[in-house]
């Protein structure tokens, strides 16, 4: 009699991978979790570009202070200069700086742009108009009242609030607050940035290149786009390719700053050890977001290890330059905008519609980001290779093109341009 075989045990189901995230949705959620840095110091308003203001400034004077001219020119009575030929008395010459005697009737003032309208006078009338004969000038022209001349706190009233907090300061706004006399303003501490980069295959430029490595280009990448946004950055440097090396920099690195980034690690290869050693020291909230180039893109926390220390950002970036690149525009900037404390409507990228001259038929499931350069037609031109390891790109291009997945385009499409003008600052 033949014996039955024994049943085979069922393999045991793996679990489901979660699905990956939109590039919006993927934005969302770590803009939901960013929270500004607490923390400010007070700063010389000549030191401040890139800072984002801790409070707002209060205007404590008029700016201009006191009623002056636009112009190089004439202060006059415009009454006194109706014929359109009003010849009158120069009495006076009154430079930036200094204050004139009251204006009489049937005279006329020299004055300079930026000086103060003397008491009496209503009008400038640029020098252009006049004509100058010995101490009298004629006036050729016929001044309203007002004419060319800057009033009190036509510019800045004091009291009034010029800079609210959350800006982040440009030339532009330290110039105002200047004007108002703010020596100082109080800013914001510096988001503090560890980075660390993953990789046995890692050299840095300088040392001899064995066989099978390469030179470590996303430190000097990822380096350079902190700086550009004002973080305290601290370089952890090349870490052994190893779990047990990776979490001992994880643990060293949470301790005193706001956010780590790595690059290299995250996919889900037996060498790649970031993910699992994030896993051990924190969690992992968002792994791998439906967009091409970029896809490993890593989100969680790190423990400080200290109960009650609380937690540093993690962000892991993929190691293929272009993908670094990429997801640190997209994302860890938008992501340290917040923490530096700007609004989260100041954070998101600005597209703009844009002609595409060239023809990409080649649709992804995944939403795309093509490197273009705009050209002298007003259109857009798509560099020739568009591969996640391709640097080259990114030195020719002057943007992005936000492709949507399954989307191709023809030339002459409309498609939306993401400039780096925009994305780094």
């Amino acid at each position: 009699m033949q014996s039955t075989p024994a049943p085979i045990p069922d393999s045991p189901a793996k679990p489901a991978r979660a699905p990956m995230q939109s590039v919006a949705q993927a934005l969302d959620t770590l803009l939901d979790a960013a929270v500004p840095v607490t923390g400010s110091q007070t700063i010389a308003t000549l030191d401040a570009c890139d800072r984002v203001l801790a409070a707002p400034v209060q205007a404590h004077i008029n700016v201009p202070g006191m009623d002056n001219s636009q112009m190089d020119g004439y202060a006059v009575r415009a009454a006194d200069c109706a014929s359109g030929q009003a010849r009158l008395r120069v009495s006076q010459r009154i430079p930036a700086g200094h204050v004139g005697q009251p204006l009489e009737a049937g005279t006329a003032a020299r004055i300079f742009t930026g000086a103060m309208l003397p008491e009496g006078a209503d009008a400038i009338v640029m020098q252009e108009a006049c004509e100058v004969d010995g101490e009298q000038v004629v006036i050729r022209h016929v001044p309203t009242s007002g004419e060319w001349v800057r009033y009190i706190g036509e510019d800045i009233r004091q009291g009034s609030t010029i800079l609210d907090a959350g800006t982040r300061l440009r030339p532009q706004e330290l110039g105002l607050a200047a004007s108002v006399g703010q020596a100082e303003l109080e800013v914001l501490r510096r988001v503090r940035v560890a980075v660390f980069f993953t990789g046995d295959e890692l050299t840095m430029p300088g040392e001899p290149l064995k066989p099978g490595a390469i030179y470590n280009s996303n430190r000097f990448l990822l380096r350079g786009l902190l700086q550009k946004l004002g973080c305290a950055v601290s370089d952890y440097g090349i870490v052994p390719d190893n779990l047990a090396a990776t979490r001992q920099t994880l643990r060293e690195a949470a301790r005193e700053h706001d956010l780590i980034i790595t690059s290299g690690g995250v996919s889900v290869g037996e060498e790649d050890h970031v993910k699992p050693a994030v896993e051990a020291e924190g969690r992992i909230n968002m792994w791998q977001i439906a967009m091409k180039p970029g896809k490993p893109l890593a989100f969680g926390q790190v423990r400080r290890g200290e109960e009650g220390a609380g937690e540093a950002f993690f962000m892991g970036l993929p190691g293929n330059p272009v993908s670094s690149f990429v997801t640190f525009l997209l994302f860890v900037r938008p992501f340290l905008l917040r923490l530096q404390g700007l609004p989260r409507a100041a954070v998101l990228p600005q597209p703009v519609s844009m002609r595409a001259d060239f023809d990409w038929p080649r649709a992804d499931r995944r939403q795309e980001f093509l490197r273009v350069r705009r050209n002298v037609q007003g259109g857009l031109d798509l560099f020739p290779s568009q591969g996640s390891a391709v640097l080259t790109s990114t030195a020719w291009a002057d943007g992005l093109i936000d492709n949507p997945p399954g989307q191709t385009i023809a030339a002459g499409d409309m498609v939306q341009f993401l400039a780096f003008d925009h994305l780094l600052n």
